[in-house]
């Protein structure tokens, strides 16, 4: 099979090639800035666009590449690869299926899956579509044998003019890169019980996260912190869940964690049937002995 990818963040791009190496030929399109971070994972061919990135001209560009010549067209489901996606599909009048976060192929067919119903349940689909857009962090990256052969392309004027940006506060940290996430909900009851978790959080030497309602709905922690359906997706050895109930929308943000503690007072908590090691147990008392423990 012959691939043709596109994201416009190295990290993404990479977890794609490393994943799609393994069933064919993978070429790939980022802007020029990622293009040196990206060269050595499997990739055969690394297109790097040359100025500014908006949706209009970078699908211009890609669409006068031979994509009759690829089997399937991979595309990170960021903000601008999700309007590339819908842009092409249109212009080519190829299928597109969305937000993929695994996928497979077996006897010349594709079959994926991805969360439906607002994230309720996970639906299978064989399907013969030409594009995919693929959740960001679904696979992980490993160098290839190869160094990608690079080629520009330069970017046309787009329609979009950029008049000015606002960057929002950020925290100082990325989730999605942590080993050990200490993640807490309203079952905490205020923000400022924040300090009581605080060294937990120290003692594991991980990240603080949090699920919708603290970060989004209260805002007692930012929205880089947000583990969800609508917030970031980890992947880390250990996810710690302090006073979370685990609806399904908070569960497909860290599925992919390795080992899942969990502390609720609800013996009856979704989040038990999501744990490797449940404590039914007011965390207040079970942090302090869970400390305690750590730093002996």
């Amino acid at each position: 099979m012959k691939f043709l990818l596109f994201a416009d963040d190295a990290k993404s791009l990479s977890g794609l090639a490393t994943r799609f190496r393994e069933d064919g030929e993978v070429q790939a399109v980022t802007v020029e800035s990622e293009i040196e971070q990206c060269q050595n994972y499997g990739i055969k061919k690394l297109y790097g666009l040359k100025g500014k990135a908006f949706a209009d001209n970078v699908s211009l560009a890609i669409s006068g590449m031979d994509l009759q010549s690829y089997d399937l067209i991979v595309i990170s489901s960021s903000p601008l690869g999700r309007e590339v996606a819908g842009i092409l599909s249109g212009k080519l009048n190829f299928p597109c299926m969305t937000e993929v976060f695994e996928i497979s192929f077996s006897g010349g067919k594709m079959i994926t899956k991805r969360f439906f119903f607002g994230g309720k349940t996970i639906m299978q689909e064989e399907s013969s579509s030409k594009i995919i857009t693929v959740t960001p962090g679904s696979f992980d990256s490993s160098p290839g044998d190869n160094t990608a052969e690079k080629e520009t392309i330069d970017l046309g004027d787009s329609r979009v003019s950029l008049l000015e940006v606002k960057p929002k506060e950020k925290s100082s940290t990325n989730i999605e890169n942590a080993s050990i996430i200490v993640s807490v909900g309203r079952g905490i009851g205020k923000k400022e019980s924040i300090e009581s978790i605080m060294p937990l959080v120290e003692a594991t030497h991980g990240e603080l996260a949090g699920s919708r309602p603290v970060c989004l709905d209260y805002k007692w922690l930012s929205e880089e912190r947000q583990v969800g359906l609508s917030g970031k997706k980890v992947k880390p050895k250990v996810y710690i869940a302090l006073g979370i109930s685990g609806q399904i929308q908070h569960i497909a943000g860290m599925r992919g964690a390795k080992i899942v503690i969990a502390v609720n007072k609800d013996k009856d908590a979704p989040i038990f049937q999501e744990c490797d090691y449940g404590i039914v147990g007011d965390l207040f008392q079970v942090v302090p002995k869970l400390v305690e423990s750590l730093r002996k």
